[in-house]
């Protein structure tokens, strides 16, 4: 005859239940003021169960925030890659507006620019377009100069003109070409205005104020093409007077 194993051969009730508590658990637990109807099976399953609810929540919310990782990474590499090629874009083009105004004798780079406070609210979201600006300076032969100067002695020199190369290759509204304004001053000098709207703010320099040169012949140019506005003049010489 065969002899069965008792079901409880060590006298514990506790091994013969599915999931066990600690004793020693219970009695803190009981200390401290928990009812003995929370330390049943049905009681115990219930919390385990609640238990593993919240592992997979946070497993789950913990897979989300590798795809939102994930995400944002490829996000910025992405963005990274075209700003990269837009550098090499401005690269490319201020090099192209560089070769097209090529320093020239009597050439400087100095066209003061103006601070336009008007605009000093918007400075946070607007960008302030990149320039390559020329100042063409030289002698003024006119009767008096050829009078009382000569190569050897030569007059002071004069600005003759200007050579503004202004870069908008961002224009949201690519097909509106910038507009350039002057605003006459009381003096010899005067401000020209470049405005290209959004995402642009205006940008302004202080010119010698004189009449201007309007004809190509003698050195105008005012396009916009392939992102850059270039404004080139020369300005008309004063007639001498005695």
């Amino acid at each position: 005859m065969k002899m069965k194993a008792p079901p409880d051969p060590f006298g514990d009730s506790n091994l013969n239940q599915t999931l066990f508590v600690w004793r020693k658990k219970i009695e803190r637990d009981v200390s401290q003021g928990v009812p003995l109807d929370a330390f049943s099976v049905k009681a115990e399953k219930k919390r385990q169960r609640e238990r593993m609810a919240e592992i997979e929540k946070l497993k789950k919310r913990r897979e989300e925030r590798e795809i939102e990782k994930a995400k944002r990474e490829e996000s910025m590499a992405l963005s990274e890659i075209i700003r990269l090629r837009q550098e090499e874009d401005d690269d490319d083009v201020e090099l192209k507006a560089k070769k097209d105004s090529a320093m020239e004798e009597g050439d400087t780079d100095g066209v003061l620019e103006v601070n336009l406070e008007s605009q000093q609210q918007d400075k946070n979201r607007l960008i302030k377009p990149k320039y390559l600006n020329r100042v063409h300076t030289g002698y003024e032969w006119n009767k008096y100069n050829r009078t009382h100067y000569d190569h050897e002695n030569p007059p002071p020199k004069f600005v003759q003109g200007y050579k503004f190369n202004i870069f908008y290759p961002d224009l949201v509204d690519k097909g509106k070409a910038p507009k350039c304004s002057v605003v006459e001053e009381d003096g010899e000098t005067c401000i020209i205005r470049f405005e290209a709207g959004a995402p642009y703010e205006d940008i302004a320099f202080r010119i010698v104020n004189k009449e201007w040169e309007t004809s190509q012949k003698k050195g105008y140019k005012c396009t916009f093409e392939g992102g850059i506005l270039r404004l080139y003049f020369n300005l008309k010489p004063f007639p001498y007077r005695r």
